[in-house]
């Protein structure tokens, strides 16, 4: 068995605190307007830095499929975009929610 050093479990848990908070964004949205179930959500990510190591995409969409397992958007694709620099109205964190697709 391979343990991860202590700086790749640190950005670990900087994923998984991101996808947690893009998940509760999008069950807000949902909730609001009606959605059944969510089948995409759209973000754009910019360089997200955590203990010298950039937050990985593929561990984003990772994580936010499994906290998102028990909801209603639990067949959700989560689709980003990369940039180099969000535009005013950007997430705290570096992240913005462009579109969300359901029923």
């Amino acid at each position: 068995m391979t343990l991860a050093s202590p700086a790749r479990c640190i950005n670990c848990m900087h994923d998984w605190h991101l996808a947690n908070e893009i998940l509760k964004t999008v069950l807000e949205y949902a909730n609001k307007n009606g959605f059944k179930s969510v089948s995409m959500v759209r973000i754009e990510l910019g360089s997200l830095v955590e203990h010298g190591e950039e937050i990985s995409s593929e561990n984003l969409i990772h994580n936010f499929k499994l906290l998102s397992e028990k909801t209603i958007a639990k067949d959700a694709k989560l689709e980003i975009k990369k940039v180099t620099c969000l535009p005013a109205g950007r997430k705290e964190n570096n992240w913005k929610l462009l579109d969300i697709e359901g029923q």
